[in-house]
């Protein structure tokens, strides 16, 4: 805690050292799934959106963009927490097609995406595979725009973020019982880790220098895990879950660390949102919001409700989402989500520095 305080108070002066109009990086780039989706999805053929009531209502003007929250997201308080004035815009998005949007970023996330593109498949999100393909694209926009070697200094320092894994168990490993019968979760996590290593090496050759990845949540706290896994009316955690998400994230810093040591030059950080959301799940009084509310989601029954099952017409939405830690069955608030950012910003000092 102490360390991370230094890295936090070190991290302010700096950014304070720039001046408000100068950000830490010259680029934020955002990849993976529906935690960080910004819209993407908006326009896909698939039942995992969120560009409708009541997701967003308490976003900017009170508009359900595509993000899966009531409001802001991790990243967009990360965002700022950086220093830029607004959020990565979704690379699928209207606002991409003023390419100046892109010059200090984009957004290429999908909900239910993952690892596996077998995952992104089930649920026509957009596969990591292809999320890089559009972020060669993305290269060679802003390459037109700025020049070769200009474009290449913003793509060497800009920071890369990855945040997947969780619709891998959840939404196709836990519910697919042949795979689940045949193939052990370490064995999964291994696998996932090779498509892992596979993206790393990816960004890496194409430019990337400073990424960072979030290990995966309490797998077995979100509302409609316990829901599914440990029966309806449960307030507790499903411990397997959570124990499948703890050898995962162990396998993840280890193979961050070989590739860290593999590629010269590369920054990667494993940024820690495992034990920040279940402190807020199981200390709920600990965090500078008292959230009275940590088993269950605001949206609907707060049991399962996501994506197209949470909608205006879902009968017991909480009116007011600041008391609780879920969203939905499977997303934080605004309210935990700020907390997560704040997290993210002491750990993510590697990347700036």
């Amino acid at each position: 805690m102490f360390i991370r305080l230094i890295s936090f108070l070190v991290l302010v002066g700096l950014y304070a050292g720039f001046g408000t109009s100068q950000p830490l990086a010259p680029a934020l780039i955002i990849m993976g799934d529906s935690v960080v989706d910004a819209g993407n999805n908006n326009l896909r053929l698939t039942l995992v959106k969120a560009n409708f009531p009541p997701y967003g209502r308490d976003f900017s003007a009170h508009k359900a963009t595509g993000r899966f929250s009531n409001g802001k997201l991790a990243i967009d308080f990360t965002a700022e927490n950086l220093g830029f004035t607004s959020s990565p815009v979704a690379y699928l998005s209207q606002d991409a097609e003023n390419v100046t949007n892109l010059l200090t970023g984009a957004n290429f996330a999908s909900g239910a995406s993952g690892y596996h593109d077998g995952t992104s498949l089930l649920y026509n999100a957009i596969s990591l595979t292809q999320q890089v393909e559009n972020y060669k694209e993305y290269q060679s926009k802003v390459t037109s725009m700025v020049g070769r070697d200009k474009a290449n200094e913003i793509f060497k320092r800009a920071i890369h973020l990855l945040s997947t894994g969780s619709s891998d168990f959840i939404q196709s490993y836990y519910i697919n019982p042949i795979l689940n019968t045949i193939v052990t979760p370490d064995r999964y996590s291994d696998r996932l880790m090779r498509f892992y290593s596979t993206f790393i090496q990816n960004m890496y050759d194409l430019g990337a220098s400073r990424i960072g990845v979030t290990t995966l949540p309490p797998l077995g706290c979100l509302p409609a895990a316990i829901t599914m896994f440990g029966g309806i009316g449960s307030n507790t955690c499903v411990e397997r879950l959570n124990r499948d998400a703890v050898s995962f994230n162990t396998k993840l810093n280890n193979t961050s660390v070989y590739l860290a040591n593999k590629l010269p030059g590369l920054k990667l950080v494993v940024l820690d949102i495992y034990n920040p959301l279940l402190n807020m799940v199981k200390n709920p009084a600990e965090n500078g919001i008292v959230f009275g509310h940590s088993f269950m989601a605001c949206c609907g029954t707060g049991t399962v409700e996501t994506s197209f099952l949470c909608n205006a017409l879902s009968v017991g939405t909480c009116s007011n989402a600041t008391s609780y830690v879920f969203w939905d069955g499977f997303h934080p608030s605004e309210a935990a989500n700020r907390v997560l950012a704040d997290n993210l910003l002491g750990q993510g000092f590697a990347l700036i520095s």
